[in-house]
């Protein structure tokens, strides 16, 4: 953390990278556990899928209204109003498995996604507020810092996701105190919010007519946005063929269950923290865009390779080495997608780069867990990879000229054809 500078932010972004850390701890617990508590009650597949594609809608809509509301208001109170409804669900799935209440909860509370420690449909307000705290050229470092939080906490709550208590329950039931867990760090996170400082006051506070320039900026801005969401939509739907599930498909694929599952998801998520933080340094070397590019090439060969394999840890250890490489990458994404607009209208660029991964992304634990169902486990495998080939053409493609300009002078030995 010191060589990193952690101990050289401010309090204030200390504050939102801890508040993170602690969201993923439940977080990660239930990325692995969620679907394995599910499937424990006897839901087919395809609901499983349907309940986990439904979430990532919701969270997509409400993604767009809540950043661009930030913007004209603050950021702090929607990530407080966040924390106590995270703390509602949590409540709501320990109480009870009926069907209906648990899907509701799931729903909301972006049960079993596994969002790395962001806020859900509130995950733009977060980024637009940590943008404010820290300067253009320390953002790839500093966001990298901040996925990497969010990873180590997914991995402390993999482990706990082996359930220690083992023995003590019984049946479906062994799986409800993970929902205390992620119930108790949002409680702590109302805590360390309401003690961070916000200086953002938002735009409906100013009155004055746009300049002539700020509509040009504005239209500029609109543009690249609008590029945004069509070529991250590529790597959403990609993702949402193989990630949300493959919990399930590890069970279904190999016959494992969680003590065989958790310590490798565990693993993936603290090794992806070390990654995040080593591409954050790369981000200074070879620039945002090369950091994305060069990363997730690497994870695009295993995708292939995953499906492919005859047996259980050969398995794990491909999707380990997949996870690590596609997932370093998301601080310098983001940070990437921070930079294209002015501060007023971050919340809004957040947003969007939410809401153009987590549509195609909902989309795809449905088809996933359809094909899953009738033994069809490779196909999602292979039409990801295509999927995402073509994001990374089109990304270094389209990006490279909006490097912040520390990053662009370093830029040298980018792939032309990824």
């Amino acid at each position: 953390m010191v060589f990193f500078g952690f101990r050289e932010l401010s309090p204030n972004t200390r504050r939102l990278l801890l508040a993170r850390a602690l969201r993923s701890i439940g977080q990660g617990a239930l990325a692995v556990d969620f679907a394995l508590y599910l499937r424990a009650l006897h839901w087919t597949g395809l609901s499983i899928g349907l309940v986990l594609t439904g979430s990532g809608i919701l969270s997509a809509v409400l993604s767009v209204f809540l950043g661009m509301s930030s913007d004209r208001i603050r950021r702090k109170p929607f990530l407080i109003g966040y924390e106590i409804l995270s703390l509602f669900c949590c409540v709501g799935a320990l109480l009870s498995a009926e069907p209906l209440l648990l899907t509701l909860a799931a729903v909301i509370g972006a049960f079993g996604r596994g969002a790395m420690g962001a806020a859900g449909p509130f995950a733009p307000v977060e980024q637009a507020w940590l943008a404010e705290e820290v300067a253009p050229h320390r953002r790839g470092r500093v966001y990298s810092l901040n996925a990497a939080m969010g990873f180590w906490g997914m991995a402390l709550g993999g482990l706990i996701a082996t359930l220690p208590w083992r023995g003590l329950l019984h049946g479906a039931i062994l799986y409800r105190p993970l929902f205390a867990l992620a119930g108790v760090t949002a409680a702590a996170n109302l805590f360390l919010i309401g003690r961070t400082r916000e200086s953002y006051r938002g735009t409906a506070r100013t009155q004055e007519p746009p300049k002539p320039e700020s509509a040009r900026i504005r239209s500029g801005e609109n543009r690249i946005l609008a590029k945004l969401v069509c070529i991250n939509g590529f790597y959403g739907t990609a993702i949402g063929l193989t990630g949300p599930l493959m919990s399930y498909w590890f069970a279904r694929r190999f016959g494992v269950g969680p003590m065989e599952i958790a310590p490798v998801m565990a693993s993936t998520f603290a090794l992806t923290g070390i990654a995040s933080l080593l591409t954050g340094a790369l981000t200074e070397k070879i620039g945002l865009v090369g950091s994305v590019v060069w990363t997730r090439l690497g994870s695009l060969g295993l995708l292939v390779l995953l499906p492919l394999m005859p047996t259980y840890w050969p398995a794990a250890l491909v999707y380990l080495l997949r996870s690590v490489s596609a997932r370093s990458a998301a601080g310098a994404q983001q940070a990437l997608t921070i930079g294209l607009v002015r501060n007023e209208r971050r919340g809004l660029a957040a947003s969007l780069n939410t809401v153009s991964f987590q549509i195609p992304r909902s989309i795809g634990p449905a088809i996933a867990g359809y094909l899953f169902q009738y033994d069809w486990f490779s196909l999602p495998f292979f039409l990801g990879a295509i999927l995402q080939s073509v994001y990374l053409a089109l990304y270094n493609r389209t990006f490279q000229a909006y490097e912040p300009p520390r990053a662009r002078e370093a830029q040298k030995d980018l792939p032309s054809h990824p």
